[in-house]
């Protein structure tokens, strides 16, 4: 079964992914902090939706799919068009790369995100295990 991307169920995939990969626990060990992923309009979205996720020392502790960016204060907001996001999710960009050059527009601390290149790939592993059906 695929869940569409975005949705709440693709989230909670997402999240189980990442609580059950032991190298994003070894690699995140030491990370904390939570994120924004605006999906912004692209082929077969017509609104921008934000996904939630709060990391903490090597697992999720909560995620959502958030109605109002006003819910909730994030340390990080990375916010990119539904086509960008497919091609991370794809292994298609790397997502550290894809900040450098602007694909990706981060708001927080960008050498904060680029001390953690590896559980930031692990985090894209565990993205690609999520049977994902993209809109078209």
């Amino acid at each position: 079964m695929a869940f569409k991307f975005p949705s709440e169920e693709w989230v909670l995939a997402f999240m189980e992914q990442i609580n059950t990969s032991e190298a994003y626990r070894k690699a995140a060990a030491t990370w904390e902090g939570d994120f924004y992923f605006i999906i912004e309009p692209g082929p077969g979205l017509l609104q921008s939706m934000a996904l939630y996720i709060d990391l903490w020392h090597g697992e999720a502790r909560s995620v959502g799919v958030v109605a109002d960016e006003s819910e909730k204060t994030p340390e990080f907001v990375i916010r990119a068009p539904i086509s960008t996001w497919r091609r991370v999710i794809e292994k298609k960009l790397d997502p550290i790369q894809g900040m450098i050059t602007g694909q990706l527009k981060l708001k927080g601390t960008l050498s904060k995100v680029m001390r953690a290149p590896r559980a930031a790939a692990e985090l894209v592993n565990c993205a690609t295990k999520v049977p994902t059906e993209f809109p078209s």
